[in-house]
């Protein structure tokens, strides 16, 4: 994608030629980055400044640095090359755009938002898009101003589709990604309350996601929620053309392009369903669990089906896709009880989701593990009740870990407790004895309540 010049800087400590694979802003993902990758570490400046782990990305194998620092004041490179910029954010978002610029006319670049289903939505399509071309698709959760230009600039030379999830936090971040990636196809999977701090209202949400249906060109594709009227309504945003999926007998889905029939759901949470539209029909065993995380598959049929790949092609990527960490995935206790791991992140619409997987599976025990939905602002009191009372309803125990507005309108003689932390939701969890194949456990909250860490507990 270019050298120093493309970042408008200078090479220092020599090495000018110097070739890299990879590029990371993370030091200790550089032994990660794989065999013989040579790796490229940028030392952005955050939270924490990146220069202050330059020696150890190179300790761990980094052949070069990008910094905003002369080479001079950083420790510990032993004549390690050296980019020097003015910023390094903004170096990197340069290199994005470079990156992006050499794809053009080779790739199909497929841009995916929503409030919810970003992340699955694009791992399924990676998985489809996989079985007929080569695809690139974002690492993780890589959704921002950081992780857009590193997953364009971590494509390989030959790929003909890349898939990148855009996430926003505000009016205007979706824009800005879209003109570093500069999206063909745009995805909108749903709105809803989530980052409602920021935002103000659910409208508004609705308002910053569309900017990447507005961005694409007018030989582009945007494929859009039918069942949900913020997304649907985005038709109007955009000169290129319109695909819509939708669940079979969903208020609103009728007419969509893209439609799933007999929807089914195993004991596992595996959803079956026959996938039907203008371009083919399949049947569809799904690589993932949750009845929810059917419209996601839909949603990658969506863009697939219209860019030339079989139903049967599709159906065959929906099968195989492997979903990132701390999503649906589902664990045993050592004693068998089953631990739903959907510890990555919440929000009101995935949180209710979830609680409706739990519900489905059989246990004589249900027990929802949740910590707190964070950026909710005016909306989180209500949402958190509503939830805990939906947990309820639906028969499941509740231990609200650090947060006790789920216990807001939960009748004191319910199953519920709140716990001060892991420690205490796991000796909660533990009162009755181990947790055994009769027992089924929901582990869910936002990244700040790190629940993860208890379900490597129950498991290990």
């Amino acid at each position: 994608a270019g050298g120093a010049d493309t970042v408008g800087g200078v090479s220092a400590a020599g090495g000018a030629d110097t070739v890299v694979d990879r590029v990371t802003q993370d030091s200790r993902e550089v032994k990660s980055a794989g065999a013989g990758g040579r790796v490229l570490f940028v030392a952005l400046v955050a939270e924490r400044d990146g220069h202050d782990f330059a020696a150890a990305a190179v300790a761990a194998g980094a052949v070069a640095v990008l910094s905003a620092r002369p080479a001079r004041d950083l420790d510990g490179l032993a004549g390690t090359p050296v980019i020097e910029v003015a910023d390094t954010g903004a170096a990197l978002t340069a290199w994005g755009s470079a990156a992006r610029a050499r794809l053009e006319g080779q790739a199909e670049v497929i841009g995916i938002t929503g409030s919810v289903g970003k992340t699955t939505t694009k791992d399924l399509l990676a998985s489809v898009l996989a079985t007929d071309r080569p695809t690139h698709g974002s690492h993780r959760s890589f959704n921002n101003e950081i992780g857009v230009p590193l997953t364009i600039i971590g494509a390989p030379g030959d790929t003909a589709a890349l898939v990148v999830e855009m996430g926003a936090r505000g009016m205007g971040h979706i824009a800005e990604l879209c003109a570093v990636g500069r999206p063909t196809v745009g995805v909108v999977t749903a709105v809803g309350v989530a980052h409602t701090s920021e935002f103000g209202s659910v409208d508004a949400v609705a308002q910053a996601k569309g900017e990447l249906i507005e961005a694409l060109p007018p030989s582009g594709l945007a494929v859009l929620n039918a069942a949900d009227h913020h997304v649907a309504a985005m038709a109007s945003r955009t000169d290129a053309r319109v695909v819509m999926f939708g669940l079979a007998g969903t208020e609103g889905a009728a007419g969509s392009d893209v439609v799933a029939e007999g929807v089914t759901i195993d004991d596992e949470l595996i959803p079956r369903f026959r996938l039907t539209s203008q371009w083919g029909s399949a049947e569809v065993v799904l690589g993932a669990r949750g009845l929810h995380l059917v419209e996601n598959a839909l949603a990658a049929a969506a863009v697939a089906l219209p860019l030339g790949l079989t139903a049967d092609q599709v159906a065959a990527g929906l099968a195989a896709a492997v979903m990132s960490p701390l999503r649906m995935a589902l664990e045993h206790t050592t004693a068998g009880a089953r631990i739903l791991n959907d510890a990555y992140n919440a929000n009101p619409m995935s949180t209710e989701a979830a609680l409706r997987s739990l519900a489905a599976l059989r246990a004589t025990r249900r027990v929802a593990v949740l910590g707190v939905m964070a950026e909710l602002g005016d909306l989180s009191t209500a949402e958190h009740a509503r939830l805990g009372s939906l947990a309820v309803a639906l028969g499941i125990e509740v231990i609200a870990v650090a947060a006790p507005d789920y216990l807001g309108t939960v009748d004191s003689d319910a199953p519920a407790a709140l716990a001060a932390d892991i420690d205490e939701a796991e000796a909660q969890l533990l009162a009755a004895g181990p947790l055994g194949p009769d027992i089924a456990v929901l582990v869910k909250g936002s990244r700040v309540a790190s629940l993860e860490h208890l379900v490597t507990r129950l498991t290990s």
